[in-house]
C-alpha cells in the first residue's frame, strides 16, 4: 500500500469504531491484501470502465451514503456521476494530479519547480501533453495526456462540497487553479499507530537514514552529491526502491561513497523502527514539491532532528533551526554543511529532536485528526441538506452515518 491507500484504511477504520457505516467503491481486484480491505468495508462496490458511470448509480442507490470521501480518481465518468448524485462530496487531495498534466509540478528536464496553474503554456514545457507513465516499459516515463481533459476534471471537482489538503501550500495550488477557498479544508493524514516511539540513542555511527521512493523526484542523487562533500566520518542508510535506484547506486560508487552508503531497499516498519533509533539524524532529498512529506516526520517520532530542501509543504512542519534545518532548494554544499554540523554536535541534534517530538504531539495527534475529519463531513452534510426545522436537525456527530469511500 502506498500513502493513499494506508491513509483510506486508517480513516475508514477508525470511523466505522466510531458508529460510522463506511462503504468502498473500487476499481477491479488484485487479489492482493484483500482480506484487510474486506474486514474494514462490508459494502463493497466494484467497478468496471465499461459501466462505471452506472456502477456509481448503483453504489448511491443501494449504499445511500450521507457523504462521499473521494481519493486518488481520475475516471471522468466516475467523478461526473459522484457529482450529479446529489451526495455532498469532499476529497482529499494527496498530490499533484488533479491539477498537473505531468503529476509531478516540476519539470522533468531540469527539475525546477512549476508555480503555474494548469494552462495551455503547460503544453509546451511539459513535454507536448506528455505526462508520467507507470504503465508501459517504455524507455521514456511518458504517456500523452489530454489538456481538455484535464480541463474537464478541474471543473468537476470544483463541484465539489470539500477539497481536503495535508498543507497550506497544496491549498494555494489549489486556488491558482481555480478552487474556491471556502470549501478548502486542511487536514493533515496522521498514521493511524500513534504508539511512542523508541527515541534515538544518538550512537557514535554518525547514521543518517534516508526512508522513501528512490525515483527522480526524490532527488537521493543530490543527497549522494551531498554527502559527497562531508568530511566526518558517517554511514548512510538509504530504504526503498524506484526506478532511479540504479542510477544512484552507480552514481554512489562514482562519488567514492560504496563504504559509507548503502541502499536497502524495502524493509517492514518494525525494521526499519531498529534503525531510527541508532540513528543521528534523518534526511529528506525531495526536489520535487513535496504535498506533506509524512516520511519526515516519522524520523520525528523518534526524536531525531531532519534536514531536508525547501520543496512543496515541508517548511509546514520542518522549522529551520528549530527542529532541523531547511536548506535551499537542490542546494548542495548548505546540506551538507548542515548534515556534518548535526554529526558534530550531538547535544544540538538532541535538542532539535526534542523540539520535533513536542511538534508531533502538538500538531499530529491521530484521533484529533479523525475528528477533524468528523466535524469536516458534519458540516458538509448540514450545508448540503434542504432547510428544515431546528429540532429535525441532528448533525453532532457522524454516529450512525455512512460514508463512502
Amino acid at each position: 500500500m502506498a500513502g493513499a491507500e494506508a491513509n483510506i484504511m486508517w480513516t475508514a477504520t477508525e470511523l466505522k469504531q466510531r458508529g460510522c457505516a463506511v462503504g468502498l467503491l473500487h476499481g477491479a481486484g488484485t487479489g492482493r491484501g484483500e482480506a484487510a480491505w474486506s474486514e474494514t468495508f462490508t459494502h463493497r462496490f466494484a467497478l468496471t470502465a465499461l459501466e462505471s458511470r452506472e456502477g456509481v448509480r448503483r453504489a448511491v442507490s443501494e449504499f445511500q451514503p450521507d457523504v462521499v470521501y473521494v481519493h486518488k480518481m481520475a475516471d471522468l465518468q466516475v467523478l461526473e456521476a459522484l457529482a450529479d448524485s446529489g451526495t455532498p462530496v469532499a476529497r482529499m487531495v494527496h498530490d499533484h494530479e488533479l491539477y498537473c498534466m505531468r503529476g509531478s509540478k516540476y519539470r522533468y528536464l531540469t527539475r525546477k519547480i512549476c508555480t503555474r496553474a494548469a494552462s495551455p503554456f503547460c503544453v509546451v514545457p511539459c513535454g507536448a501533453f506528455l505526462g508520467r507513465n507507470r504503465e508501459n516499459g517504455g524507455r521514456f516515463p511518458f504517456k500523452w495526456v489530454s489538456y481538455a481533459a484535464k480541463r474537464k476534471e478541474i471543473r468537476i471537482n470544483q463541484r465539489f462540497h470539500r477539497m481536503v489538503v495535508a498543507t497550506r501550500y497544496m491549498g494555494d495550488e489549489l486556488v491558482r487553479n481555480g478552487f474556491d477557498p471556502a470549501r478548502i479544508e486542511i487536514h493533515a493524514p496522521v498514521p493511524r499507530t500513534n504508539d511512542a516511539c523508541a527515541r534515538s540513542t544518538f550512537s557514535e555511527r554518525n547514521l543518517i537514514i534516508y526512508a522513501g521512493q528512490i525515483i527522480r523526484g526524490k532527488g537521493v542523487d543530490v543527497l549522494l552529491g551531498a554527502l559527497a562533500r562531508v568530511t566526518v566520518p558517517f554511514e548512510c542508510l538509504i530504504f526503498g526502491d524506484g526506478s532511479h535506484r540504479a542510477h544512484c547506486e552507480r552514481l554512489s560508487v562514482a562519488l567514492g561513497l560504496s563504504d559509507r552508503v548503502r541502499f536497502a531497499g524495502y524493509v517492514p516498519q518494525e525494521e526499519l523502527k531498529k534503525h531510527y533509533r541508532e540513528a543521528s539524524l534523518a534526511v529528506m532529498s525531495s526536489v520535487w514539491p513535496e504535498p506533506f512529506g509524512a516520511v519526515g516526520l516519522e524520523g520525528m517520532r523518534h526524536g531525531l532532528p531532519v534536514v531536508a530542501f525547501d520543496a512543496g509543504g515541508i517548511k509546514e512542519w520542518l522549522i529551520d533551526g528549530d527542529n532541523g534545518y531547511l536548506v535551499p532548494w537542490m542546494d548542495r554544499a548548505q546540506f551538507a554543511a548542515r548534515v556534518e554540523e548535526l554529526l558534530l554536535n550531538k547535544s544540538l541534534a538532541r535538542n532539535m529532536g526534542d523540539r520535533a517530538l513536542q511538534l508531533i504531539a502538538r500538531r499530529y495527534d491521530f484521533g484529533k485528526y479523525i475528528t477533524g475529519l468528523e466535524e469536516m463531513f458534519t458540516r458538509v452534510m448540514a450545508e448540503a441538506e434542504p432547510e428544515q426545522p431546528v429540532e429535525n436537525k441532528v448533525f453532532d456527530s457522524l454516529v450512525d452515518q455512512r460514508a463512502l469511500f
